[in-house]
């Protein structure tokens, strides 16, 4: 199995705080990987980390079997990684067009046949063309921060709580597109939202107080009950 991403013992300070205090885990190609763990257990800052937001102090961030830790977000970006933060990202002064043109890294066939792909997955961003990125609903801003990870040549995406503070019935929509698009990317999905994250995840990671504490297929979990409870707080 071709391991797309790859991360050992890796840590990470913010300021004095030791925040990653070991996390591993391996993402396989075409499979959705879930990064689960309580409030506070590092899953954000791990994405942070990979993307170069935040530097690692310890360990090995490998992608496509190249070490890419150290390296400035830009040059890790360019090797094909796309990153949907929590706070989605999208410029609020512009207009949903100006975003998605902003996004692209590079005009081709390939980028507007995506860019189509994704306006028919995403039919309210084609509405709202023309409207400002503020102006959007929460799902909207969601939908658009997607778009943008995904519009350009992006071997494998890392998407943020997709569904933090959305309506159920918008979740459901962002859930079904994240979905499709695991048919045509890799992706490591961060989510509190279990049953989003059952549904979409192939394998789990749980990460606890800065390491990963447990991993295995999604199933496993589904069915495990006492190990939920344990570190998810949900029966």
């Amino acid at each position: 199995m071709t391991m797309h991403l790859k991360l050992e013992h890796v840590e990470t300070y913010i300021d004095q705080y030791h925040i990653l205090q070991g996390v591993s885990f391996e993402v396989p190609k075409g499979e959705v990987t879930v990064l689960l763990g309580r409030n506070g257990a590092g899953k954000t800052t791990t994405l942070r980390t990979i993307m170069g937001l935040n530097q690692a102090s310890k360990g090995r961030i490998e992608y496509n079997g190249e070490e890419i830790q150290g390296l400035p977000t830009y040059k890790i970006a360019s090797k094909g990684i796309g990153y949907v933060p929590e706070d989605q990202g999208i410029f609020g002064e512009l207009t949903v067009e100006e975003n998605m043109k902003v996004a692209i890294k590079k005009e081709n066939d390939e980028t507007n046949e995506r860019l189509e792909y994704i306006l028919k997955l995403f039919p309210d961003l084609k509405t709202f063309w023309k409207k400002r990125g503020g102006n959007l609903s929460g799902g909207q801003k969601q939908m658009l921060s997607i778009a943008r990870a995904y519009v350009n040549d992006n071997d494998l995406l890392l998407i943020d709580e997709p569904s933090k503070g959305l309506a159920p019935i918008v979740v459901e929509k962002v859930m079904e597109s994240i979905q499709e698009m695991k048919e045509k990317t890799t992706i490591v999905l961060v989510e509190q939202n279990f049953i989003m994250a059952s549904t979409i995840g192939d394998r789990f990671y749980i990460l606890d107080d800065g390491k990963t504490v447990h991993k295995g297929n999604m199933e496993e979990l589904k069915e495990n009950e006492q190990l939920r409870k344990q570190y998810l707080g949900i029966a």
